[in-house]
């Protein structure tokens, strides 16, 4: 648990932990059925109808500059359409996602959802200074990350430099999380509680391959210094509460529904 006293972002002002996060917004089955897909404007919109504050979404720029919500970087898998975001205009997005629950760009779920908190990961290169300038206005209720520090740390400075009020939240990229995890193997906490200084959640998978990422010693050290642990992507009911009784600050998921209605009856 971490402690009391410990200064919290704003971000996490919409409630105590445990936090449901839901993964690209919910798709429940029936709206898989109709042709609905992750990370659409549908999937978003149900999240929000179920009472989810917390939407994890993934962050892409168009052929003409504008920022959608989108995991891959192009339409195969959710359309069949092989083209690359980046190579596609947003008018001709729009069109290819109307009949999967609809095209979302970061402007427009900013503004259609005023009291969700977004949890944006910044998937290609061109979109960092981009995000960062959109967010910058609603950045007591953004959490900026991202497989790359390279990318985070642009996305983060150019909020700031576009006027933010508040740093947005913020997690480490993978660089971070996999020398926090050798410190905190190797029994060198000084060094953990380094790595962890200037972090305000940790959100990372229970294992990677072989590697078990998330140990009741991690958990810890990161408690002590006041940053949230969050772990990605759990879907099992079972492993839910197993995590949750372990004390994890934040579950993200795909089945938002099922993890809100276990925290709630905690």
């Amino acid at each position: 648990m971490i402690p009391s006293s410990a200064p919290r972002h704003p971000y996490f002002a919409a409630g105590d932990p445990p936090r449901v996060l839901a993964h690209r917004g919910l798709v429940t089955a029936e709206a898989a059925s109709a042709g609905v897909v992750d990370n659409s404007f549908a999937a978003v919109a149900e999240a929000h109808a179920v009472g989810l504050a917390y939407v994890e979404s993934d962050c892409h720029l168009t052929a003409d500059g504008v920022v959608v919500l989108f995991h891959d970087d192009d339409l195969a898998r959710v359309t069949g359409d092989p083209r690359r975001i980046a190579e596609v205009r947003l008018h001709e997005l729009e069109e290819v996602m109307s009949d999967h629950g609809g095209l979302v760009t970061l402007e427009q779920a900013l503004e259609a959802f005023p009291d969700t908190r977004f949890n944006l990961d910044v998937k290609a290169e061109a979109a960092a200074d981009p995000v960062g300038r959109l967010v910058a206005a609603q950045a007591h209720r953004v959490l900026l990350t991202s497989f790359s520090e390279e990318r985070r740390r642009r996305a983060l400075d150019a909020a700031m430099t576009a006027g933010a009020s508040v740093r947005p939240a913020t997690s480490p990229g993978s660089a971070t999380v996999a020398r926090l995890v050798a410190a905190v193997a190797t029994g060198v906490a000084p060094v953990a509680r380094r790595v962890l200084r200037g972090l305000d959640a940790l959100q990372i998978p229970e294992r990677q391959g072989p590697v078990r990422v998330l140990t009741p010693r991690l958990l810890r050290i990161a408690h002590a210094v006041g940053v949230e642990v969050h772990v990605w992507t759990v879907n099992d009911r079972d492993d839910m509460m197993r995590l949750l009784e372990m004390g994890v600050d934040g579950l993200v998921t795909d089945r938002g529904d099922i993890a809100l209605e276990l925290v709630n009856g905690r």
